[in-house]
């Protein structure tokens, strides 16, 4: 029998993409990024994701769009209208700044709201961000390595962390409130060989950049391996963004990959990734307002969550 499969969502309105956003996200707000998170919460969604980018330079504006809101004080937020999901970085881009800053953001989070952090970190792709910031764009990959390992100290159980590397040294600075975990979950993002590689060898969970369903027993595979070769024994969240999403018949245009259908026929189709080895599915759900998001996630959490 297969693993059950938990499940989260990536906030809408908090970033807007033309990749994904709906066209009601434009003139949402606030008000409904609290709804969505509660409704969430109240149907067993692991966790809410939010996403990073500090600037979004003029070339990529029209398809990025400049509205991203900051994750930090995003989740903060959430986690104070909230009772149990969890708040995931989805992803932090952590190279853009000095990790003991970095620490101190996310650790406080931590701490706040009760041990629900899940610190997702990605390498970037926005030179412009990185190069305004004064951070490394060419070495980014490398600065992230670095960082995760900084990080793994900064976010400990010691009041004074020490990391001794090539970019960043410190010791002897002390930082509370410490986190409320013991360990704060750090899931690394990236479908790329280096992204997948760090993934295995530093991480505790791994966030697919869309990787198709074809090309995903191969990714994992490779995770294993490489973790089982470098004598990593401890167990590794791997994830899965899934298809589009919408419970029910719709009666408007949801495009042709989205999975339709009754909560049964859902399940089905996405206990196959459970199949491979997936631990947790990311999902998106096709929606002309924020009710009918609601009522989405309410539906799935309720019909389809369990036969998963």
């Amino acid at each position: 029998m297969n693993r059950p499969l938990a499940y989260g969502i990536q906030l809408p309105v908090q970033s807007q993409s033309t990749i994904y956003a709906e066209p009601w996200e434009a003139g949402a707000g606030p008000a409904d990024l609290v709804a969505v998170a509660r409704a969430a919460d109240r149907a067993g969604f692991a966790y809410v994701a939010a996403c990073d980018h500090v600037a979004i330079p003029r070339r990529l504006a029209e398809a990025m769009s400049t509205v991203w809101y900051d994750p930090v004080a995003t989740l903060a937020h959430l986690a104070a209208v909230t009772e149990r999901v969890r708040l995931l970085s989805h992803v932090a881009v952590v190279g853009l700044r000095h990790p003991l800053l970095t620490a101190k953001q996310y650790a406080t989070l931590d701490h706040l709201s009760g041990g629900r952090l899940i610190l997702g970190v990605g390498a970037g792709h926005v030179r412009e961000e990185f190069e305004v910031l004064g951070a490394d764009f060419e070495r980014r990959g490398a600065v992230l390595d670095e960082t995760v390992d900084a990080l793994r100290a900064a976010l400990g159980p010691d009041e004074f962390p020490a990391h001794h590397g090539k970019l960043y040294d410190f010791e002897g600075l002390g930082q509370r409130p410490r986190p409320t975990q013991a360990r704060v979950p750090v899931w690394v993002g990236g479908s790329s060989p280096p992204a997948v590689r760090r993934a295995a060898l530093k991480g505790d969970g791994w966030l697919p950049q869309g990787d198709p369903r074809g090309r995903l027993p191969a990714q994992i595979e490779k995770l294993r391996r490489l973790r089982e070769d470098a004598g990593i024994a401890a167990p590794l969240t791997i994830g899965a963004i899934t298809e589009p999403l919408y419970v029910g018949t719709p009666a408007w245009d949801v495009g042709r990959r989205t999975l339709t259908g009754p909560p049964e026929a859902l399940a089905e189709s996405l206990r196959a990734y459970s199949a491979m080895g997936v631990d947790q599915i990311q999902v998106r759900f096709r929606c002309r307002s924020r009710a009918e998001l609601t009522d989405q996630i309410t539906e799935f959490g309720a019909e389809a969550g369990p036969l998963l």
